[in-house]
């Protein structure tokens, strides 16, 4: 049986070669695809992304959509534009600011921006070409600047723009061409500028697409057509109030399509002189304003008399004149077609019919914010077109009798005056009434009875008196009502049937009195009922312990139950659920209750809530959740816990709301998010966290909220090391959510670096270099792909022997080592190897000449091997037994493979035991490329130690003589200068 050197020098070599090509090829295949995977994620990860984040703006909207998104950066002390403005932003609001100038480039690339609003700032230059790039722009708001005056190129490449608003400027001067180029401008507001000549404005009012101008509150002293233009405009709202007029001429048709006409507040002290050519010049007038004017009795018939059988609107608001009353005599006779009377704050104390006689096509009339006590019985008699009669704010005691009989009344607000009894009677002929106003009175009582025959009203307002109770059912009159509000009074309870007629009430509003019981059947016949408001109330818990206290409604969509006295010790399951039967609510808010607060949120409070998707519990002082408290809450999509004690949040709790998609945790002394991690929120959009404990956030909170827009935690203690490096990198870049306000997040550790913003925390050490490693990765690869490549090309078959060589070389040196403890002599001078076929010279030639006629000792195969004993052992014990091996090199030679043995196993002498045993002889002329691998290697090792046979036989005694001296050489690496000498050329 073969040794174990004769397998691994005999089976592995010989099949080494194929396999080796076969796994290269598999190598090289994987190493390209590497190399192509970490090119790609190079480029890649230098690939920038557009970041969310716009330092104190907020946006509204998804960078992906273009028709929403909206950025509020107003009122946040900017001095300069921002300039990381989306490209797409639809709306851009920067009012309220500190910015003083305009200059190009400041809405560079917002191609889309269609509402610009820039008003309340100090801006005092713009530009020119500053808006050349907002072509989409439609809208634009300049107001309360300090603009003061607007050339010929400022508003260029704004042909889109169809309203501009530079009221409360400076602007003394407008050139002439300003306007020319807004091609499709239709509403303009100059108003209160420095203006002092209409002339100023004559280009603006020419220009053919304009429908509205405001011109008020500038220094105009004379109004004149004369000086505006000879041709038709097509202006319908002319603004000219707040200005000193001393006279108006409209002396030429230029308006004829002039609709509203507003001159309040104009004039002098002593009025002003109007003068209409022709009435037909104002015949399209429609509504004018005269609010605050300085015009006596005969100035106000000449402005009136301009209108008749034309005007339908008439606003007459805090006239200037102590002879008001006597306006009323006159107005409606010179108008005839007057349908729409305001008389807000004139003063008045009281009305007689007469003023109102010839007012018979009024259908409304505002008289609020007058002194009003009294009025004639007979005031509004006639006037069977009125259908909104507004007399709030006045001193009436009692709602008056002049009211009682305007059956065609259909808006009636007698808010806040001082009214303290309601009878029976007030509202008995006002059947076809649909709003009644009685807020901010001092009714104390309200029966069943008062508000018969109002088969229309539908809502009833009663909020802010002082209502002690409610006696008995209300009318079965009020079928049609739909919003019932009685805030802010002083009920105690809600008696059973209260409110059993009212079969069509949407709204029910009971905030802010004192009701602490509830009694059974209170809410009978609200099968209607969609929005029940209870908050700031005085119920506890006692109130739900009947189980039907919300019989009637339980359609209700919406219940507030914010600051009342609801406590509960322990979280334990309640017995009767007070929410049990409203499976159709769909809001429920029951933050801030009184006393201590909520205290405990009992496990299956929310029962019976299938249909809730929004829940307002904030300020409850609960430390801790129930892991069941919203299992049965599955269509939840908004969480108010603000305000709360909860350090931790098991999240288990959130196992059954899936779909939240709004979450606040403000002021809840949150120390972690990462409860949040394992929440399976991955519907969330917005997550409000402010001024809580929160120190860090990690990627993979991040990574667990995936459609995550707003991120709110203003007013953390954040720590400013690596462990935010990631959140700070992704707030500033990513294009999906938006941290609100990261510039303003502070740090509050470590302690040198508190109050220092998060947002200037060098993260450059703690984040990885991926663009270099990538580089070093793929750089590396590729040098390595190309040494391998090239050892293999070249070298592969020196290192595939040297491998080989040192499995023989372990075997040698086991064999050498028993040898040296067996003390073995050289028993002969040298080892011959050759193949069988050259055996014929090695009798005839080299036999004879070694050892008879030198005397030299030598081994050969056939003669001294042992028989039976395994070859490659016969093999390595006559090298190490001979001082020298001879190799007879031929071409039968290089074919054998016990030569190939024999030549490999000599040469282990030479690396082990430094001594250079062994001698080529070369019988016949090999080509290099002819010859192995090891041949090879052998013949540049011994280069200078080898021998031919000559070719003729003049040569065979030098070779003898070469030979004989080659085995009297010295043993080593060390050459014998006189055997160098020997080497052919």
């Amino acid at each position: 049986m073969p040794s174990l050197w004769t397998r691994i020098i005999h089976g592995t070599f010989s099949q080494f070669p194929h396999q080796f090509l076969k796994m290269e090829r598999h190598i090289l295949d994987k190493v390209c695809i590497m190399s192509s995977c970490l090119f790609l994620c190079l480029i890649m990860w230098t690939v920038p992304a557009e970041g969310y984040f716009i330092r104190n703006c907020t946006v509204h909207g998804s960078l992906n959509y273009t028709d929403r998104l909206k950025v509020l950066c107003y009122k946040m002390s900017f001095h300069q534009v921002p300039s990381d403005i989306p490209h797409n932003t639809k709306v851009l609001d920067i009012s309220i600011n500190y910015i003083s100038q305009l200059k190009e480039g400041n809405f560079k690339n917002l191609t889309n921006l269609s509402i610009l609003n820039i008003s309340k700032n100090h801006i005092g230059f713009l530009e020119e070409g500053v808006f050349k790039d907002l072509m989409s722009l439609y809208e634009m708001n300049l107001a309360h600047n300090a603009l003061r005056e607007i050339s010929g190129g400022m508003f260029k490449g704004l042909n889109n723009l169809t309203e501009l608003n530079l009221g409360y400027n400076h602007i003394k001067s407008i050139e002439p061409s300003t306007f020319q180029i807004l091609s499709n401008l239709r509403v303009v507001n100059l108003s209160f500028n420095a203006l002092f000549d209409i002339e100023q404005i004559r280009e603006v009012l020419k220009h053919f697409r304009l429908r509205e101008i405001y011109v008020g509150g500038n220094n105009f002293s004379d109004f004149s057509t004369e000086k505006i233009s000879n041709l038709s405009l097509n202006v319908q709202v002319l603004d000219l109030s707040y200005n000193p007029f001393r006279y108006l001429k409209i002396t030429s048709d230029i308006f004829p399509n002039l609709i509203v006409l507003d001159l309040s507040y104009s004039g002098s002290k002593n009025g002003f002189q109007w003068e209409v050519k022709n009435t037909s010049f104002v015949s399209g007038v429609k509504r004018l304003f005269l609010n605050g004017t300085h015009v006596s009795y005969s100035q106000m018939q000449s402005i009136l008399r301009s209108f008749s059988n034309i005007l339908e609107e008439l606003y007459l608001n805090k006239l200037q004149s102590q002879t008001m009353q006597d306006y009323l005599n006159v107005t409606c006779l010179v108008l005839p077609k007057l349908k729409v009377l305001s008389l807000q704050n004139n003063k008045f104390i009281s009305l007689q019919k007469k003023q109102l006689e010839y007012c018979r096509q009024l259908e409304e009339i505002d008289l609020s914010k007058n002194k009003l006590q009294n009025m004639s019985k007979t005031l509004f008699q006639g006037l069977n077109r009125l259908g909104f009669l507004n007399i709030s704010y006045n001193n009436l005691t009692a709602v008056p009798n002049a009211t009682q009989n305007i059956t065609s009344l259909q808006t009636f607000d007698l808010s806040y005056n001082m009214i303290k009894h309601l009878e029976n009677y007030d509202f008995m002929n006002l059947t076809n009434l649909r709003y009644l106003n009685l807020a901010g009175n001092v009714i104390t009582l309200i029966t069943g009875s008062l508000f018969s025959n109002l088969f229309n009203l539908q809502v009833l307002k009663l909020g802010s008196n002082l209502i002690l109770s409610i006696q008995g059912p209300l009318s079965p009159s009020l079928g049609k009502l739909e919003v019932l509000e009685l805030r802010i009074n002083k009920l105690s309870s809600i008696k059973n049937s209260t409110f059993l007629y009212l079969n069509s009430l949407k709204e029910l509003n009971l905030i802010d009195n004192q009701i602490s019981s509830l009694e059974e059947g209170s809410f009978l016949g609200l099968q209607r009922l969609k929005a029940l408001l209870l908050g700031s109330n005085k119920l506890t818990r006692d109130t739900f312990r009947k189980t039907d206290v919300f019989t009637g409604v339980t359609g209700l969509n919406e219940l507030q139950f914010f600051d009342n006295y609801l406590s509960y010790e322990s979280t334990d399951k309640l017995s009767y659920p007070p929410f049990l039967s409203l499976k159709f609510l769909n809001r429920l808010t029951i933050n801030s209750q009184g006393h201590n607060g909520l205290l405990n949120f009992p496990s299956n409070l929310l029962e019976g809530l299938t249909s809730l998707k929004e829940l307002h519990a904030g300020n409850l002082n609960i430390n801790e959740l129930h892991p069941d408290t919203f299992s049965y809450t599955p269509m939840l999509s908004f969480l108010d816990l603000s305000k709360n004690v909860l350090s931790t949040i098991d999240s288990r709790v959130f196992r059954m709301v899936s779909s939240l998609t709004e979450f606040i945790l403000s002021q809840s002394r949150l120390e972690s998010l990462d409860f949040l991690i394992r929440a399976n929120l991955t519907k969330l959009k917005v997550l409000r966290g402010k001024r809580n404990e929160l120190n860090t956030i990690n990627e993979t909170l991040i990574r667990s909220l995936p459609l995550l827009k707003y991120l709110d935690l203003q007013q953390n203690p954040f720590t400013c090391d690596c462990d935010n490096a990631w959140f700070v990198n992704w707030s500033l870049s990513n294009p999906h959510t938006q941290v609100i306000y990261f510039n303003k997040f502070r740090c509050g550790y470590p302690p040198n670096l508190k109050d220092m913003t998060l947002e200037s925390m060098r993260t450059d050490s703690c984040v990885v270099n991926i663009n270099l490693i990538c580089f070093i990765s793929s750089t590396t690869l590729v040098t390595v792909t190309l040494v391998v490549s090239f050892i293999y090309h070249f070298l592969r078959w020196h290192l595939i022997y040297g491998y080989y060589l040192i499995l023989a070389f372990l075997y040698d040196k086991k064999h050498r080592f028993q040898n040296k403890e067996k003390m073995i002599c050289y028993e002969y001078d040298a080892f011959i190897s050759y193949n069988t076929k050259d055996e014929p010279w090695v009798l005839r030639e080299l036999v004879p000449h070694l050892e008879d006629t030198e005397g030299w000792k030598l081994c050969l195969h056939h003669r001294d091997f042992e028989p039976g004993k395994p070859i490659i052992d016969n093999i390595v014990e006559s090298i190490y037994k001979s001082r020298k091996t001879i190799c007879i090199i031929s071409r039968n030679y290089l074919e054998s493979e016990w030569c190939s043995r024999e030549i490999q196993l000599a040469s282990f002498r030479l690396f082990d035991e430094k001594k250079d045993i062994l001698i080529l002889l070369f019988l016949e002329d090999i080509p290099t490329s002819k010859l192995s691998p090891y041949y090879r290697m052998r013949k540049m090792v011994k280069k200078k130690t080898y021998l031919k046979w000559p070719e003729n036989d003049k040569g065979t005694r030098v070779f003898w003589h070469k030979l004989n001296v080659a085995l009297n050489a010295e043993e080593g690496y060390k050459k014998d200068p006189y055997i160098n000498d020997l080497n052919e050329n």
